[in-house]
């Protein structure tokens, strides 16, 4: 039987409480749909193009939401943030505001299929309850039906902006983690912002603008690439290449406590973020130079050839490898850059780097070292 706790900690605990408390400033509003519609329109209220690409329901599904509405049925609370410029910023309700949106014609959503845009109002499918609705758009319903939807209310959680940043964010996770939409890296797009954005925004931005990366990694699948998986790719490398010593086990968790750590408002993991981005742009430069999109391939079963492929066992060897040589590496030296491609093509068709990047139990931090030091002793002693 359970010991019960002493009144010594019962007080503490009830004092942890209480300072946590102080951290967080809510307010409860009840607002209509259509003046969320509004603020949406006007700027006012924010859904950040990460957190909008998670906008998944089907038609069906939305209409059944429409439905609902018409119906007068209960609405989980939606979820906004205030920020400094007392503008509102959406953390939970992205699915039902957005099938609102729709409705109303006022979507904008190009990563659908099909994709939507504004001014497409949405036509009613899958309704059960009232199956004439199905085949109408919001000008179908008339007047009094309009109104009535303009008018339904959804309770509205606005945590303020006074509120400590880190509290903002945990909530976000918090409310976001069971959505099977969201990717580990989508989460921390859209949540990192919360605590400190120049982090993020810097992995976003060389994800999206370096094309030898995107040369480098475009064997991973459309899948990945929807998921954000390459902007994982980037924190990836900066987290083992500046915080491999953190890492234990479980490699989500990892990046994410990486991310958090240099988004710290309080006390950030320091980043340079000028050197870390040249560092970044002369490795993939190389690895788009020497391999290209086999930077990360591996080799047949026969050992003779690289077969056109992802493999992140060989991200991480081969970006985290180079870090020991990168120095002394001229990338526009063709013979030096010559000398180096066989080089890395031996590394990937050696039977020793092949048992170390196939097979399970690979994803801990002794796998991870010995690949690693496998590609730096190679490039130390072949360059």
């Amino acid at each position: 039987m359970a010991s019960q706790p002493q009144a010594s900690e019962v007080v503490e605990l009830i004092q942890d409480v209480d300072l946590q408390l102080r951290n967080v400033h809510t307010q409860s509003l009840d607002i209509s749909f259509n003046e969320l519609a509004s603020m949406v329109a006007e700027g006012e209220l924010d859904i950040s193009p990460d957190y909008q690409r998670l906008f998944l329901w089907t038609e069906g599904a939305r209409s059944r939401f429409i439905e609902s509405l018409l119906l007068e049925m209960p609405v989980p609370p939606i979820y906004v943030v205030e920020e400094d410029d007392g503008k509102k910023l959406l953390i939970d309700g992205l699915q039902r505001l957005s099938s609102y949106l729709h409705f109303r014609g006022m979507l904008d959503a190009p990563h659908l299929k099909p994709p939507v845009v504004q001014g497409q109002q949405l036509e009613l499918q899958d309704c059960d309850i009232i199956k004439a609705l199905n085949g109408k758009t919001y000008d179908d319903l008339g007047t009094a039906l309009q109104i009535k939807l303009k008018r339904s209310f959804v309770r509205v959680e606005v945590v303020r902006k006074g509120s400590n940043p880190k509290f903002k964010y945990h909530m976000f996770k918090r409310l976001n983690t069971g959505g099977e939409a969201l990717t580990h890296q989508q989460l921390r797009n859209c949540t990192i912002r919360l605590l400190d954005p120049n982090f993020n925004d810097f992995i976003i931005n060389l994800a999206d603008s370096n094309s030898d990366f995107k040369e480098c990694i475009s064997t991973i699948s459309e899948v990945q690439w929807y998921g954000a998986y390459d902007k994982e790719l980037v924190l990836r490398f900066f987290a083992f290449k500046n915080w491999r010593a953190q890492f234990r086990h479980d490699v989500a968790d990892f990046l994410t406590e990486y991310m958090e750590a240099v988004s710290d408002p309080e006390h950030a993991e320091p980043f340079d973020y000028l050197r870390e981005g040249q560092v970044f742009a002369k490795t993939f430069r190389i690895l788009k130079l020497t391999l290209g999109d086999n930077s990360f391939s591996r080799a047949n079963g026969n050992l003779t050839a690289l077969v056109r492929a992802f493999g992140v066992y060989h991200y991480e060897a081969f970006t985290i490898g180079i870090q020991a040589v990168i120095d002394g590496i001229n990338e526009n030296d063709p013979e030096q850059i010559g000398k180096l491609t066989k080089l890395l093509t031996q590394i990937k068709l050696d039977p020793v780097f092949v048992g170390l990047t196939t097979g399970g139990g690979k994803n801990s931090p002794g796998p991870l070292n010995d690949r690693i030091a496998f590609v730096e002793k190679r490039l130390q002693v072949g360059l």
